[in-house]
């Protein structure tokens, strides 16, 4: 399956920085990506899971950390990432309500693997990230199930598919069809290139606050609606520019540069300019969540002491603090253009943007 729809109109890049080949977390080298999605009437979700090396990552932990934007969120693990600044799981994204589950079997994955966990050996920590689908998706159904987890996990791999796939399914984002977004950008750093890339859960945002490299196009696009009163859509697409902004975001970013957890959580909050160009605000209502990891080195279970590479000097860390807020608003940016329109719970739609906007390439080109 092809990770875009070849048949959409191209989203603008976002910067001069250059893409990977992929244009991917995969970019990165050792990280995979699976999804299982669920698509039945109103179940409209799934699971996505990151891998940060094809290994086992209790065994071989990586370096770690998250910068919590704004808390309105559900997620699991984030306490002791903050603390220990490793991964000892794979990264997996889900509903609010399925978290648990998904938890679960992220822990009784790593048991299978190490029966000495919670006996000789310490417990795992799951790490699990969540936004709120329940405009599209039947969330009190409970539907997401070990099983799901387990899919997602066997079917990791570097093609990875953006929109409404695995855990962005059901997400919206500026009233909008949401979901999975992904972008990658090469840097170099004191004549050395490395890969920094970005996936996204977009669940986010009210339709007059979209923008995009910098052209107001949710503004744009409400008047629009606003102009054509006549039609049921344009007044609803009026009365949410009134609605306070609600939903949540989780943006991961991956690099293969040699960064500690102390840099790689200046890293992970610079996630935080990308979403902001793109029109948020962190409103009171959303779970604003980026997470930064590193693939350069692992940091062994058993262990007495821990040999690192050179890392990267503070002082040298700005075309990575570049490239994240590119790669992270080029990745809000793919989800709107790679999602499709989706009815779910209730009869409730969600356009894609390009579903909404048949003239977009046109209307971008009148915005240069």
């Amino acid at each position: 399956m092809s990770p875009h729809d070849d048949s959409a109109p191209h989203a603008p890049p976002i910067g001069t920085l250059a893409s990977g080949p992929l244009g991917t977390i995969a970019d990165v080298p050792g990280v995979t990506v699976g999804h299982c999605t669920l698509d039945q009437d109103a179940l409209q979700t799934g699971v996505t899971v990151i891998r940060p090396h094809r290994g086992d990552p209790f065994i071989d932990k990586v370096p770690a950390a998250a910068s919590v934007i704004n808390g309105f969120g559900k997620s699991i693990g984030l306490v002791q990432v903050d603390e220990l600044g490793t991964l000892e799981t794979p990264i997996a994204l889900t509903n609010t309500f399925g978290v648990a589950a998904v938890a679960q079997a992220q822990i009784r994955s790593a048991v299978r693997a190490n029966p000495q966990i919670g006996r000789e050996w310490s417990t795992v920590n799951p790490l699990v990230f969540e936004c709120n689908d329940g405009y599209l998706n039947d969330i009190q159904a409970l539907a997401v199930t070990e099983q799901h987890f387990n899919d997602a996990f066997d079917n990791a791999g570097t093609e990875v598919a953006s929109g409404a796939v695995g855990a962005g399914r059901g997400m919206s984002c500026f009233d909008l069809k949401g979901g999975i977004g992904n972008a990658s950008r090469a840097v170099e750093v004191a004549g050395r290139g490395y890969t920094l890339g970005a996936l996204v859960l977009a669940n986010f945002g009210r339709l007059p606050m979209l923008t995009i490299d910098g052209m107001p196009l949710g503004r744009l696009l409400a008047e629009r609606a606003r102009m054509a009163q006549a039609s049921a859509e344009a007044a609803t697409a009026k009365a949410t520019a009134t609605k306070p902004e609600q939903g949540s975001i989780i943006m991961i970013v991956a690099t293969d540069a040699p960064l500690d957890a102390r840099q790689l959580k200046r890293l992970s909050l610079r996630a935080a300019a990308g979403l902001a160009r793109t029109g948020s605000v962190y409103g009171h209502g959303s779970g604003d969540i980026a997470l930064a990891f590193s693939t350069a080195y692992t940091v062994p279970h058993a262990a007495d002491f821990i040999a690192l590479p050179p890392l990267v000097a503070d002082a040298r860390l700005d075309p990575l603090f570049r490239a994240c807020a590119d790669s992270v608003e080029q990745a809000i940016v793919d989800a709107l253009w790679s999602a499709v329109s989706v009815t779910g719970r209730d009869g409730h739609r969600r356009l894609s943007l390009r579903d909404s906007v048949p003239d977009l390439a046109q209307l971008l080109k009148s915005t240069r």
